[in-house]
């Protein structure tokens, strides 16, 4: 019923930018905490943002922070991460999450999406 759509990744050079989306489909909630998480082949599933649907309140991976801006639109029931000063370090899929994480860094959430490639290049 409810699903969570990544969208926004693809291929940029070393310093470029991305906005990715995550948005909802199928009915019109609000969630309690969502966050966004990234992948890389070889490496551990790690956290990158999060904010509470209430409030607007940020959390950020020191690799994030400086960089990385995670925002909300009610309306459209979807979170974005705008994402800038790319690295090649950056490169992952990144995934959005919903639910009611144990902190806002934890990735304990009760629905993901199925994620968006990111690649940059040197």
């Amino acid at each position: 019923q409810v699903q969570l759509v990544e969208s926004g990744g693809g291929l940029v050079q070393a310093g470029g930018s991305l906005r990715l989306a995550c948005a909802a489909s199928g009915r019109t909630f609000s969630w309690y905490v969502v966050g966004w998480f990234r992948q890389a082949p070889g490496l551990e599933r790690e956290f990158v943002a999060s904010i509470r649907w209430y409030g607007g309140i940020t959390y950020y991976a020191n690799s994030a922070k400086g960089r990385f801006t995670i925002s909300r639109d009610n309306a459209k029931n979807t979170v974005y991460l705008q994402m800038n000063s790319l690295k090649p370090e950056d490169t992952a899929v990144y995934y959005c999450a919903a639910g009611r994480p144990a902190t806002m860094y934890s990735d304990d959430y009760e629905d993901w999406g199925q994620g968006t490639q990111v690649t940059v290049s040197s």
